[in-house]
């Protein structure tokens, strides 16, 4: 029998990320191809007339798994009944803008997001934050929320794009397909500060520092490669890494809807026991696995050296900072 079907809302869905996410969402690709999907398409105002283009295009897809379609400006409208939240809509960084401002202006949106979900979602919604700075963005988001009663580990952050450029870069300097790649964590901040660690990644079964052999590279070149991957792409292309983060999207919820047993990247509330001496609360890249039902759990076990422990502290501390910016909104 076809699973019940599954509605998902997704914010800034006329954008580049929402437009190259929306359309392998309703062809199965996220929750399986048995699956049946309703989107929630939520948008400012000013473009709606976008919006119901792309809603033209994805009617002309007749997609047997979509049931339906709503494009609305209502916070309200998106989240109602949603078993998913894909927000993916922020305000970007500009020229001149310190971070802290952008914070402040994302923390306002976070909030009215998190407060709607809470009402109007359903009981079993998950939330992933796609806008940057996501991780702080799901602090504000999830503390909002959890003033209205929903829990936060309802709540993440998307890393799963950097865990993918990482595993590709490994996958080329070894010389092999890019699924031979596993166990390759995201821990911290999705920023130029997270720490990609190949040392308990795995190629072929086998530690990756001994197919690759080459300790230099893992410390230098292959950590600023995944921390950097964004800005060259930037530089590249006139435009941000959208079709990558959209995969990346359908990557994280996959893993949680269709549990595998693999370990894979997120940013999630640092839990109080079990959180590798992270603040509790900080939402934080770990290695997760899922578990029938969407439970998630951080790996446990994984022993860093010094020179991982000085990763993770830096990409802490930046964390710590972002929520010392945007006390107010969480109290």
């Amino acid at each position: 029998m076809p699973d019940s079907p599954v509605t998902v809302a997704v914010t800034g869905a006329a954008g580049q990320i929402g437009y190259a996410l929306l359309f392998r969402i309703a062809s199965g690709q996220a929750f399986g191809a048995e699956t049946h999907v309703n989107l929630r398409l939520l948008e400012l105002d000013a473009a709606l007339p976008a919006l119901d283009g792309v809603r033209m295009e994805l009617d002309d897809c007749a997609f047997p798994l979509l049931d339906s379609i709503v494009c609305t400006s209502s916070t309200d409208e998106a989240f109602a009944g949603a078993n998913w939240a894909l927000l993916v809509g922020a305000v970007p960084r500009r020229d001149g803008m310190e971070r802290k401002d952008l914070l402040s202006i994302n923390g306002g949106i976070f909030t009215g997001q998190g407060e709607a979900i809470a009402r109007h979602g359903a009981d079993d919604c998950r939330v992933l934050v796609v806008g940057n700075p996501c991780n702080t963005n799901a602090l504000i988001g999830s503390a909002a929320a959890a003033r209205q009663g929903m829990p936060a580990d309802r709540w993440m952050a998307m890393t799963m794009l950097d865990e993918n450029r990482g595993r590709s870069q490994l996958a080329a300097r070894a010389g092999v397909a890019v699924d031979a790649v596993r166990d390759l964590a995201i821990w911290g901040n999705h920023s130029s500060t997270q720490f990609p660690d190949a040392w308990h990644a795995t190629i072929g079964g086998r530690p990756a520092p001994d197919v690759i052999d080459d300790e230099t590279w893992l410390r230098g070149e292959f950590i600023t490669n995944v921390q950097q991957r964004g800005a060259a792409i930037i530089k590249a292309r006139g435009q941000s890494s959208a079709a990558s983060a959209a995969n990346a999207v359908i990557d994280t919820v996959r893993n949680i809807a269709e549990p595998s047993g693999n370990a894979f990247s997120a940013a999630i509330p640092a839990p109080r026991d079990g959180g590798y001496d992270v603040p509790e609360g900080l939402v934080f890249g770990y290695p997760l696995q899922a578990h029938p039902g969407g439970e998630l759990e951080i790996v446990q076990g994984i022993e860093h050296d010094d020179f991982a422990r000085a990763r993770i502290e830096a990409t802490t501390a930046e964390l710590l900072e972002e929520r010392r910016a945007v006390e107010e909104l969480l109290a």
